[in-house]
């Protein structure tokens, strides 16, 4: 891939991801920008238009990314990344335990061995798809791709270690992305669960509130509800990529290897001097 192209994916990667990261993240955004006790009566349309705003970021961003991030070895990063997908999202049809599901330790090998925008598009096709199977289509939807997405994203950003460090990192990493993704995701549906939309309640968010009010109360939610369930998926990424990881690790790089082989090309033999010309050194 050229080094313009390059610039101009990692450009789309980080504009997408950052707009879609507002999307998340607006709670925290709003409480800067809100006095206390001024009335607010949009707190239910700004996350739906967020929703929207997410998901035509999203689409520009693989649309952006397949044109020209693939490289000239296209048509088998293609198929390769298929296979992947399909694979994975089929995955997703085994019963989680507490939260723990195997997708995970695809997203994160994927993006570790290909890269950033790579693992990215992994990521958020795999939870595409397999919704499409199970169903799962909803407004979550655009914050789920998104969260995976950047799972195999940020692996890409990871170095390559060698022998058993590689595991260590690699295991560290999925055990931080087990909780990060629950994290995450509660962001979506966090600000719908207020019983009273201008009632503090202790849990929940309402507008008004202050940055520290709203970091201590979203604090308060994800304790109370959800740090279980991601200790089960952080616990399950560790153990998969121990278990796992090394073999599926020298799959893809040989994989590679094969995939962005090229054919030897000898170079052209100097062209000889002219009769009759001199040559440095001697005489003519």
């Amino acid at each position: 891939m050229s080094r313009s192209s390059r610039r101009t994916s990692t450009l789309v990667l980080a504009v997408a991801s950052t707009l879609g990261a507002v999307a998340f993240l607006y709670p925290f955004l709003l409480s800067l920008f809100h006095r206390q006790g001024s009335e607010y009566r949009e707190g239910v349309v700004i996350p739906l238009l967020f929703a929207a705003l997410a998901a035509a970021c999203l689409a520009l961003l693989l649309s952006e990314l397949q044109a020209r991030a693939l490289g000239p070895s296209r048509s088998r990063l293609v198929a390769l990344l298929g296979v992947l997908v399909a694979f994975d999202a089929a995955l997703r049809l085994i019963p989680s335990l507490l939260g723990a599901s195997p997708i995970f330790l695809l997203i994160i090998v994927t993006g570790y061995c290909y890269g950033a925008e790579f693992g990215f598009l992994m990521g958020s096709l795999t939870l595409l798809l397999s919704a499409l199977i199970t169903g799962g289509v909803g407004p979550w939807l655009p914050y789920q791709m998104l969260a995976a997405g950047w799972v195999g994203m940020t692996a890409g950003w990871l170095p390559r270690l060698r022998g058993r460090w590689e595991l260590a990192l690699l295991a560290t990493f999925g055990t931080a992305w087990g909780f990060l993704f629950g994290a995450l995701m509660n962001l979506w549906f966090w600000p719908f669960v207020a019983p009273g939309i201008d009632q503090p309640v202790g849990l929940y968010w309402h507008p008004g509130m202050s940055l520290s009010e709203t970091v201590r109360t979203y604090a308060r939610f994800y304790l109370a509800t959800s740090l279980v369930f991601d200790g089960t998926r952080a616990l399950g990424n560790a153990a998969l990529v121990l278990l796992l990881g090394r073999p599926v690790i020298a799959v893809f790089d040989r994989y590679r290897e094969r995939f962005t082989w090229q054919p030897w090309v000898p170079l052209q033999p100097a062209p000889e001097p002219a009769p009759g010309r001199a040559v440095r050194g001697r005489s003519a």
